[in-house]
């Protein structure tokens, strides 16, 4: 079952971006994950503002891949580096239906 990343970040100390931009797809990668969007081009069409100032989308291919990725000793001084320059909240989704009305969506 694949699972989605939603990484909500508002910068505070941009010092940690071009190193983290740089690299860390290539850890997202090794295990088996995939950038879908990784934009500051945000705009709220429903709801409160968000004061994210970056949101990224990943896909990996099951939760257990996402936290390989999250525990990867590589990945480490990049999230701590992210971690003290900015606001972080990540979220995780897989790819089910909770209502199971959807045709091509597994039942949640």
């Amino acid at each position: 079952m694949s699972v989605f990343l939603i990484a909500e970040i508002k910068v505070t100390d941009d010092g940690w971006i071009p190193d983290y931009a740089a690299n860390v797809h290539k850890l997202v990668e090794k295990h088996g994950g995939k950038y879908l969007s990784r934009s500051g081009n945000i705009s709220t069409v429903e709801g409160a503002e968000n004061d994210a100032t970056l949101i990224a989308i990943l896909e990996f291919p099951a939760q257990e891949a996402l936290g390989n990725f999250v525990s990867d000793p590589e990945y480490a001084p990049y999230a701590e580096a992210r971690q003290a320059g900015s606001v972080s909240n990540f979220r995780v989704i897989d790819d089910t239906d909770i209502a199971g009305t959807i045709p091509y969506l597994k039942a949640g």
